[in-house]
């Protein structure tokens, strides 16, 4: 059993790169039901058998890369590097290593590069100032009911906002009801 993961995956990393794709297989094959589910196995597995010029099997290693972590961008581009070698290298071997997700995304990639996105009628005017000083309603639902929004509503001089805004505090911090409800009275007083 392996006692340290990431100490295990950097010898057969540090094999690869010394070109030891033999030592590598042979130290990764005995744990391939135990990292099945693993990024850096089948990675790992797909390099020494690129190494060893066993294109077919690591295409199929790198296909489970893609599906274990499909954010991650190495086994994406190793396996369209992979698909563009094998398709310079052996033309008439191209749909042997059909890959159904590649293709998908060659058809998004067309499709975006002739996507045009929709003119818009937006001009290069500001918003006028009477526009920007209007308030928005009393009876407007506020989403984050905060203390500095209370305050800051009292100073505006909008009472009614303010004391809306204290009795959605007492309903989320009735630890503090007592508090808001002094502010509150005190702004009735204002009204």
């Amino acid at each position: 059993m392996i006692s340290n993961p990431y100490l295990f995956f950097a010898e057969i990393s540090l094999d690869i790169s010394r070109r030891e794709f033999e030592s590598s297989i042979k130290k990764l094959e005995p744990f391939s039901d135990f990292f099945a589910g693993s990024y850096l196995f089948h990675l790992l597995y797909a390099k020494a058998l690129l190494g060893l010029n066993r294109r077919d099997l690591a295409g199929e290693y790198l296909r489970k890369c893609c599906a274990i972590a499909p954010a991650n961008q190495i086994a994406w581009k190793e396996l369209a590097d992979l698909q563009a070698f094998t398709s310079i290298d052996e033309p008439d071997r191209t749909s042997a290593i059909f890959d159904p997700v590649t293709d998908e995304l060659e058809q998004l990639s067309a499709a975006l590069m002739n996507f045009a996105p929709a003119k818009t009628t937006e001009n290069a005017d500001p918003t006028p100032i009477f526009e920007q000083k209007q308030p928005f309603s009393d009876d407007t639902a506020i989403a984050v009911p905060t203390e500095t929004l209370a305050n800051l509503f009292t100073a505006q001089g909008a009472y009614k906002k303010a004391i809306k805004i204290y009795t959605l505090l007492i309903q989320l911090k009735p630890q503090n009801a007592e508090q808001y409800q002094q502010e509150i009275d005190s702004l009735l007083d204002l009204l």
